[in-house]
């Protein structure tokens, strides 16, 4: 790939397009390494590094081009202020061929319309931490290979499996038994929580739609507190929702 298609690979059009995204940073390439060694078709990697890392890339224990470009260069492809050196080119995962369910194992955490990177970088980190998850995302939320997000997640974007745009309209095809979290619900750890097949949350502001709930016939749950605040942050929420789910 050319370096000015590199470039592009910051706008979600473009990585679209190309099918590629950007992995940036030596913690980052580590755990994409992890990735590769368990994904099998995890393949057709570029690293594009400055000459300070040639030697670097010597270590890793996967098969990917390489591309030795200058500082400026490096700038240029990087998304952050104070570029470390090395930068891989990825490939956009496959979409799922089947809308199956998942395993019994497995339970689905839907984010609609979530905005903001940081939230959705450390939900990731979540859902990889306590694992057997699986994250729907709705259409207008935050491009889960968005540079920032990917930064967020700490690598845990390579080990959680994401499925993109999925309408609220069309989960209950997959499933049966919806959960949300509302200030009225049942408290979540009860052992009702962890029997259901998919856990909705909203975005940032506007939470999930009161239609859509209905519609699903979701049971509301909350997560008790004795603060004076009236609400938490979304991936705060989630987070502890996960861990309720994983004990």
């Amino acid at each position: 790939m050319k370096l000015d298609d590199v470039k592009k690979l910051h706008q979600k059009k473009y990585r679209s397009q190309l099918g590629y995204y950007l992995v940036e940073g030596e913690h980052l390439i580590l755990e994409l390494q992890k990735a590769v060694l368990s994904q099998k078709d995890l393949n057709n990697i570029t690293l594009y590094v400055t000459e300070d890392y040639q030697d670097w890339t010597g270590s890793l224990q996967f098969d990917f081009t390489l591309v030795v470009v200058t500082t400026k260069q490096m700038a240029q492809l990087s998304n952050t202020k104070s570029p470390q050196g090395i930068i891989a080119c990825v490939p956009l995962p496959k979409a799922a061929e089947s809308e199956q369910s998942p395993s019994q194992e497995e339970l689905c955490i839907y984010l609609h319309e979530v905005q903001d990177p940081g939230n959705l970088g450390t939900i990731l980190r979540s859902l990889a931490w306590f694992g057997n998850f699986k994250l729907l995302l709705s259409a207008n939320s935050v491009d889960p290979y968005n540079p920032k997000v990917v930064r967020a997640s700490m690598g845990a974007i390579f080990h959680v499996p994401i499925k993109l745009d999925v309408e609220l309209d069309a989960l209950q095809k997959r499933f049966t038994k919806f959960a949300y979290l509302d200030m009225q619900g049942k408290p979540i750890n009860t052992a009702e929580f962890s029997q259901y097949d998919c856990y909705l949350f909203g975005n940032e502001a506007r939470g999930v739609p009161r239609e859509a709930l209905n519609q699903c016939d979701a049971d509301a749950f909350t997560i008790p507190g004795n603060g004076t605040i009236d609400s938490l942050n979304l991936a705060s929420a989630v987070n502890m929702c996960v861990y309720q789910l994983s004990v």
